[in-house]
């Protein structure tokens, strides 16, 4: 496993940067006395969860081009982005980050503009030194990208916020022809699709060709559409490519504490692992109690973060205490390894072995209304559970 976590979104940032609370949020989400989250997924830019308007690392006036890059600069994410990945990677220095973006720059695309429209050919390699200045700025202040993702939800445009279209046959041929050999230098991995679980065929079709398979670590899922399962027949298929979970939010249209724990537990963060996923990760980390700021962008209006943020407190959200039960307890490095099957009504289990040699489980009794007794086999041995109550989450941990 990479890690469980969450975005920092431009708008989750400001919201943990501004708080009068900064260090203790950053504790309790990153530090050894809270939750110690291992895996953070960053936008690069724009996105829709703002509090400024939508920006990219390269935007210039209306008609301008800058394929040289010199107008190329991250200052934008100096004001609070970046203040607040070093907080968070003080707190925990094995922390790793991914970086997505959710458009290039206006003037590389046919629209002129961050919001829709697709990637001009004949910005593909300029947009591909985009990524590695990215990534070599981000290095220089002491921070290290260890993945990207090529596009954010490249089957989803919006004129309400950043988007872009991205064919499986262009992202092919980003990767293999330009982004590829640009990031082949680094350490900075590359992984392709990053949408719904409801189209495989986005990724076998990159994976198909052995050119720009030789580039890729793997593909990323999302949970808006499709069967959660669907990642392992990927995995079944190119075994020697990774999977990795990469968004979902909560909302304010599922207010039910037990409910979304059942849910997310089952579906995302046992039922993920289990079909190979090295990362579980939700959408923002941190949002206001008007379920943002959103300056400039449309997009979810009801979304919840990990946190809550207002002026002078915070509060916890499940989805807090669903990382927890696993960032806490699963360090980076750690192996899935097979445990106890029981149905989709009975309980549900994922199990790891640490680095250090211990055995980690999790495990979920998803009833309404049964307290439920079990017997877990991990490793040859056989733990006993007794009275796990309805709508639970418990982990175990074996000393080796």
């Amino acid at each position: 496993m990479d890690g469980f976590g969450a975005a920092i979104t431009n708008a989750a940032a400001y919201n943990i940067y501004s708080s009068p609370q900064r260090s203790q949020i950053i504790n309790d989400l990153f530090g050894k006395d809270g939750i110690g989250i291992s895996y953070i997924r960053l936008t690069m830019g724009g996105s829709d969860f703002q509090a400024v308007a939508p920006y990219t690392y390269n935007d210039m006036p209306s008609g301008g081009e800058d394929f040289a890059l010199n107008f190329f600069s991250i200052d934008n994410d100096r004001d609070f982005i970046i203040p607040v990945l070093k907080d968070a990677l003080a707190a925990n220095p094995t922390l790793k980050i991914m970086a997505t973006p959710w458009s290039a720059p206006a003037w590389m695309k046919n629209t002129r503009s961050l919001n829709g429209g697709f990637l001009r050919d004949e910005c593909m390699s300029v947009y591909a030194d985009y990524f590695l200045r990215f990534v070599q700025a981000y290095a220089s202040e002491g921070i290290t990208i260890n993945a990207i993702t090529v596009q954010n939800e490249p089957l989803h445009e919006s004129q309400d916020y950043p988007t872009q279209h991205m064919w499986w046959q262009q992202q092919s041929t980003f990767v293999r022809e330009h982004l590829g050999p640009r990031l082949s230098a680094t350490s900075t991995k590359i992984i392709v699709y990053d949408h719904n679980w409801d189209d495989t065929a986005f990724t076998t079709g990159i994976l198909n060709d052995q050119g720009t398979r030789a580039f890729v670590d793997g593909s990323a899922w999302h949970c808006y559409g499709g069967n959660h399962d669907s990642p392992g027949g990927v995995r079944n298929q190119f075994p020697d490519k990774n999977i990795y979970f990469t968004e979902c939010s909560g909302g304010e249209w599922s207010p039910d504490f037990g409910n979304n724990l059942v849910w997310n537990t089952r579906l995302l963060f046992i039922g993920q692992p289990r079909v190979w996923a090295k990362t579980v990760l939700l959408w923002n980390m941190a949002l206001d109690s008007n379920h943002g700021p959103k300056v400039g962008v449309g997009g979810c209006s009801d979304c919840r973060g990990v946190i809550t943020v207002d002026r002078t407190s915070y509060q916890r959200e499940v989805e807090y205490y669903l990382i927890g039960h696993f960032s806490k307890f699963v360090p980076t490095g750690s192996v899935r390894i097979d445990s106890s099957n029981f149905g989709w009504d009975d309980v549900h289990t994922v199990a790891f072995e640490a680095p250090d040699g211990a055995i980690v489980a999790v495990v979920l009794n998803p009833s309404s209304t049964n307290t439920v007794n079990f017997n877990l086999n991990l490793s040859g041995s056989t733990y006993q559970y007794n009275n796990l109550p309805p709508k639970s989450v418990v982990t175990l941990k074996m000393s080796p």
